[in-house]
């Protein structure tokens, strides 16, 4: 079947991607790679991806192009998801014999609902996607697709078995190419790695049992499947030819460092490459690996700390002692490896002292930038059901985001209020980035690079617009 990939045009600004870690407009604008529909779009002949956000493209655009597919399929999350539904209406509405299906954590978990709240859609694949995909634009009977919901010719909503979870990574066929034929990679920004990136999967799944993190609780699972060292490695080797304007590429493994013998490998094999490259790691690397990766090529991290409270780690199962990252960091800091570090404020046991206490942290520990969240429980995830159990979260604000796609604080507690969580935040970044030595380090770096001084006045002017966007919301 010709088939269309589509990440959905939906709030201006939004970044809802498939590799997004939550949805959301950001501080700055930012957009991830669409990879987890670039993986598919591999494995399917006569397809086309189109990443509506970054690119720009109206819903208009996207609709024209409507009749020239047999098949749609769209990713989709919970505060896209209303959206999504109207978009695959007026698909339909240009062609009435498109075929149209949604991937994605939230149909993953919740796939009766998405049916029945979306009647326009015909089919949802379950968990790990990629095969069972293909299958549907082979062309196979639905009644034999493992993996799938879907509604049958008389409008009843069957559930196919599980399709097995994926164990050989290499039999995935890489994403870059699928970047090269259908997207801008220009239009791919993120604050902290260089510009322009291009980040890929080496694996699936994490060991850790986080009870926020949306991915391995719903698609990814918590055992870590990885890609072999060559496989990575002939994809990077072919993605520096194919685009010589690439200044980082980034590892969005949810934990790239889980198996330090094999990041060490795959690090050596970069550095002979002679690439840049940043991937996710836990605050936990020793470091030797740290010296291995610095000498082959690493420049940055990006660390879930989440909290400054030991007990609150405790509470969101993190498995990370404040001493161990405190460490950790200050290795990363002597051998010269940048952290963007990542905290969340309103998870379960937060009052307005451990916030204060979380501020302090990353004001000592000091990363080079930070991103600040607020506890967003996703179906699917242990903090939605601990959240629904003890009247932590409430309807008016289960679509996690505003009329405008900005994050909303949507926890709240008998002695913290959905307002002080989400003032918070505001609060958060300016003691960070205000202090006299942060101002200076980010002066020196603007005065350093013609290009650093543009990019950090303009993420400055997107910020404040931020926070101004912020100030409207009435979601609290």
């Amino acid at each position: 079947m010709r088939t269309l990939f589509l990440q959905a045009p939906s709030f201006d600004g939004f970044d809802g991607g498939a590799g997004s870690r939550y949805q959301a407009r950001r501080e700055i604008k930012s957009f991830w790679y669409p990879t987890w529909l670039a993986q598919p779009a591999a494995l399917v002949e006569n397809s086309k991806l189109i990443d509506a956000p970054p690119h720009g493209t109206s819903l208009a655009e996207v609709t024209a192009q409507a009749k020239d597919f047999d098949l749609v399929v769209l990713h989709t999350s919970v505060p896209s998801f209303k959206s999504d539904v109207k978009v695959i209406e007026a698909l339909k509405a240009a062609n009435p014999n498109l075929k149209a299906g949604l991937i994605g954590a939230k149909v993953a978990v919740n796939p009766e609902v998405s049916l029945v709240e979306g009647k326009c859609v015909d089919f949802v694949a379950r968990n790990e996607f990629d095969f069972t995909i293909k299958d549907v634009a082979d062309e196979v009977p639905w009644s034999d697709i493992k993996g799938i919901s879907y509604r049958n010719g008389q409008g009843a909503i069957i559930h196919n078995e599980d399709r097995e979870i994926l164990e050989n990574m290499d039999s995935l066929p890489f994403v870059t190419p699928i970047y090269q034929r259908d997207l801008v990679i220009e239009k791919y920004f993120i604050g902290y790695l260089k510009h322009p990136y291009i980040s890929i999967y080496t694996g699936r799944g994490c060991k850790s049992r986080c009870t926020f993190c949306l991915w391995p609780q719903t698609v990814g699972g918590h055992r870590y499947r990885t890609r072999s060292v060559g496989h990575v490695l002939e994809e990077i080797a072919w993605a520096k030819q194919a685009f010589p304007q690439v200044r980082e590429f980034f590892f969005d493994d949810d934990t790239f460092t889980d198996d330090t013998a094999r990041a060490e490998e795959i690090a050596r094999g970069l550095g002979k490459l002679g690439v840049t490259w940043a991937c996710n790691a836990k605050a936990n690397v020793p470091r030797k690996t740290l010296e291995v990766l610095k000498d082959n090529g690493l420049r940055l991290l990006l660390v879930g700390y989440e909290s400054g409270n030991q007990q609150i780690l405790h509470n969101i199962k993190k498995g990370l002692r404040i001493e161990v990252a405190e460490r950790f960091t200050r290795d990363c800091h002597e051998l010269g490896v940048q952290i963007h570090g990542t905290f969340i404020l309103g998870l379960p046991g937060e009052t307005t002292a451990t916030i204060r206490e979380t501020v302090e942290y990353a004001k000592r520990i000091n990363p080079h930038t930070i991103q600040v969240s607020l506890a967003a429980p996703y179906p699917g995830t242990f903090l939605y059901n601990q959240a629904l159990q003890n009247g932590w979260l409430d309807e008016a604000n289960a679509e996690l985001v505003d009329d405008l796609g900005v994050q909303i604080a949507p926890l709240h507690y008998p002695h913290l209020t959905h307002k002080e969580i989400f003032d918070s935040l505001e609060v958060f970044y300016k003691e960070f980035y205000f202090r006299p030595s942060k101002i200076a380090a980010i002066v020196r770096e603007m005065f350093g690079s013609a290009d650093m001084m543009k990019r950090r006045l303009r993420e400055g002017v997107e910020f404040f617009q931020f926070l101004h966007d912020r100030r409207k919301s009435t979601a609290c």
